[in-house]
């Protein structure tokens, strides 16, 4: 089997549609399949070297994300794919230069299996750009609809998209690497650095954007006994450290590093209401960390409250403050919780996920190419 994997980001550029996307290609190549990545060119500087074809099509750079470049829907994706000629074509988070793979496959007869990994209406709603939300799913409908497989990261996603009338769904959540985050990289001395007066040592992990909601932290960051450390980089660093004075910031963080923290923390916390999943919850619990999450989206779908960690309620920071202060002195409950989350956690691999994709593949192969469809929306 040969496989496109079409894909709006992909390393050197660090978000979580670019790892994804690296992982199901290097899952692919050890299974014994043909994978080809196409991708924005990254830009200047040293590029990564891979163990398959990563063929690049001309980008821009984005005003706002200096670190994001956007593919251009050239001929160069369609020379891509007709030299690779691949049995499948796999769409991840599809809604730019994309959408001219998909419009390909549908003229060759190629099924398609697409994956929904940014809530991209939402993000409309978050940048107060709600006068282009219906246009924005418009685009996303027309994508969607020439895929045989639609794949969703979480339950209320899946629920979400069928509403829009895209059909063909199945929900494939994430893996995640269980050695890598793993509570043996627990540092005291980190956490002892962190922490100088015994504070519990709450951190926040990810990319610093508007659509996380991080002003959400300003009451339980100023609350006595509570440590904040925050770790990644965004066009929202310079604006959150002056919101958050209170707050550690210790930009972006790789490796060992990055391990060394999530096992340090004696308490992780997630402000996103718009993630479809919430990958950094799973390293988390890997970790051995219990989890505050927000009760919307994909994220609070990770969290069992009592069990791993505990809900509050979305744009309310008195409450995320009351919760976590209300757990400080609870230090035993949460070891118990980040036991929990680790158990809980250990079977969903990257390979187990890998895995369940390739049969999301044959089933696609199974079914054919798509019919070109007018979907049944709904009346807004």
């Amino acid at each position: 089997m040969r496989v496109a994997l079409v894909t709006e980001s992909f390393p050197p550029q660090v978000n979580g549609v670019a790892r994804s996307v690296f992982r199901a290609a290097a899952h692919l190549a050890t299974r014994g399949i043909e994978p080809v990545v196409i991708a924005p060119a990254p830009g200047p500087g040293p590029r990564p070297v891979f163990d398959w074809p990563v063929v690049h099509v001309p980008s821009i750079q984005l005003p706002a994300y200096k670190h994001f470049r956007a593919g251009l829907a050239t001929r160069a994706l369609d020379d891509a794919l007709e030299t690779h000629r691949p049995d499948v074509v796999h769409l991840a988070s599809p809604f730019g230069y994309t959408a001219r793979a998909a419009a390909w496959a549908e003229r060759r007869g190629v099924p398609t299996v697409a994956v929904w990994q940014t809530d991209l209406p939402a993000y409309t709603r978050a940048y107060h750009l709600t006068a282009f939300e219906q246009l924005v799913w418009h685009r996303l409908r027309s994508i969607h609809s020439r895929a045989r497989v639609n794949l969703a990261l979480s339950e209320c996603t899946a629920k979400a998209l069928a509403a829009q009338g895209i059909g063909g769904l199945a929900v494939l959540p994430h893996g995640v690497d269980t050695d890598r985050f793993h509570p043996r990289y627990r540092d005291p001395g980190l956490h002892d650095a962190l922490t100088p007066d015994g504070e519990l040592l709450v951190g926040y992990v990810g990319r610093l954007a508007r659509e996380k909601q991080l002003h959400w932290l300003t009451d339980l960051a100023a609350t006595p006994g509570i440590r904040l450390v925050i770790a990644g980089d965004g066009p929202r660093r310079r604006a959150l450290e002056r919101l958050l004075p209170q707050a550690t910031f210790l930009g972006a963080l790789h490796g060992t590093d990055l391990s060394r923290l999530y096992a340090s923390l004696d308490l992780f916390v997630h402000t996103g209401p718009f993630e479809t999943f919430g990958q950094t919850i799973q390293e988390a619990h890997a970790s051995a960390v219990p989890v505050v999450a927000v009760d919307a989206g994909g994220a609070a779908e990770l969290v069992d409250p009592g069990v791993d960690g505990t809900h509050f309620p979305p744009g309310d920071p008195a409450a995320l403050a009351a919760t976590v202060r209300s757990l400080a002195a609870r230090r035993d409950v949460l070891r118990q919780w980040g036991e929990r989350g680790r158990r809980k956690v250990k079977a969903r691999t990257w390979e187990a996920e890998g895995d369940a994709l390739i049969g999301h593949y044959e089933r696609a192969l199974a079914l054919g190419p798509a019919r070109a469809a007018r979907l049944a929306v709904p009346t807004v």
